[in-house]
């Protein structure tokens, strides 16, 4: 059928989103926190583009804690539209990090952005974590709902609130 969703993602929707606001400010309060743990505590100089990054996540944390405890479900109109900036120049700077050319010349010399800090799993740097979390949010602002969301099931034409019992 046309437009519908597939049954584990409509589950995986269902299940979620009432609290996907709560769980992308957990993702956002988490990343700027480790953001800043890095740069203040571990001294590690966050370089041009992981501060273009920090402009796009540091506000996520106020947004949406604010759109969480008002359950703003506009306001992914204005996060989702940043988010989605962040990511890109996230992999910008994971794919700088990864083959360093020319263009990182224009860089700062003191902190260069093809400077690598953390490798885990040979895979994952700062940017990729930023990433992940950028991309995180997304998805989750996605599947984000209403308290009080109605499923419509096949054959139910009103629908009924999301674990209501059907009489």
């Amino acid at each position: 059928m046309a437009g519908r969703l597939p049954e584990p993602v409509r589950q995986a929707r269902d299940g979620i989103g009432e609290a996907a606001l709560w769980m992308a400010f957990a993702v956002a309060a988490t990343t700027t926190f480790g953001s800043l743990w890095l740069s203040e505590v571990e001294k590690l100089p966050p370089c041009h583009l992981c501060w273009l990054q920090r402009y796009f996540m540091y506000p996520q944390t106020i947004l949406l804690g604010a759109a969480a405890i008002g359950r703003w479900l506009w306001i992914r109109w204005i996060s989702i539209p940043m988010v989605l900036i962040g990511a890109g120049i996230s992999t910008y700077h994971y794919i700088l990090e990864r083959f360093p050319d020319d263009v990182a010349s224009s860089c700062d010399k003191e902190v260069p952005c093809t400077t690598v800090w953390i490798w885990k799993y040979h895979f994952l740097s700062i940017p990729g974590m930023a990433w992940l979390a950028f991309l995180t949010i997304a998805v989750l602002l996605v599947m984000a709902r209403p308290r009080d969301a109605v499923a419509v099931t096949p054959g139910d034409s009103l629908g009924q609130p999301i674990g209501a019992e059907q009489t």
